[in-house]
């Protein structure tokens, strides 16, 4: 036991957030895509409600191009920036497979969205980590226009469904170390 403990410790730990453009162009296979996306079918659900949906795009470039020019559709001329448009666009470039991830609300209604939206989240955690534990490296983004309404449209989605995100995954040839800027005897109160 003290092995397996050691060794979610390690992948834990070693989880990184690293953005697309730092990603190498490498390309994952889809197989080992489809063992991440098992790893989130195994997150803890309420009543068995399992919330969380995926949209996977083999080719990222496709998703990119769409969210660019939602961002153009959907943003008024005084505030929308040429640079912003062009990093939607590219966005995918370096990266291998886009995941974007869903809250579906379920049909239980006792049960609290945000217990709804956690079990995605935890979905979401078990993808990040399996990508570590695999050399994949991650990224979970709620950026551009992820979050906002016209991409509820895009995706079809219920009113009370949610966008959680969206993962860029890929391969980097960097390492980067990790850090935790307030201590954890800040963060916990033991009584």
């Amino acid at each position: 036991m003290a092995d397996y403990f050691s060794t979610i410790s390690t992948i834990i730990k070693n989880r990184r957030t690293i953005k697309p453009f730092m990603m190498n162009g490498g390309k994952i296979p889809d197989e080992q895509v489809s063992q991440l996306l098992e790893l989130a079918d195994w997150a803890p659900t309420h009543g068995y409600t399992e919330p969380w949906r995926f949209v996977v795009y083999t080719n990222p470039a496709d998703f990119c191009h769409q969210h660019a020019e939602m961002y153009k559709q959907n943003t008024d001329a005084a505030n929308y920036i040429e640079a912003s448009y062009t990093n939607f666009y590219t966005q995918g470039d370096k990266v291998s497979h886009v995941i974007v991830a869903i809250m579906e609300r379920g049909n239980l209604p006792k049960i609290p969205v945000f217990e709804e939206i956690a079990a995605t989240a935890a979905a979401i955690q078990n993808i990040l980590l399996g990508a570590t534990a695999l050399n994949i490296a991650s990224f979970w983004s709620t950026g551009g226009m992820i979050l906002k309404p016209a991409m509820k449209t895009f995706l079809k989605l219920n009113d009370e469904d949610e966008v959680m995100g969206v993962l860029y995954l890929g391969y980097t040839d960097e390492q980067f170390a990790g850090v935790r800027k307030i201590p954890l005897s800040e963060k916990v109160k033991w009584v």
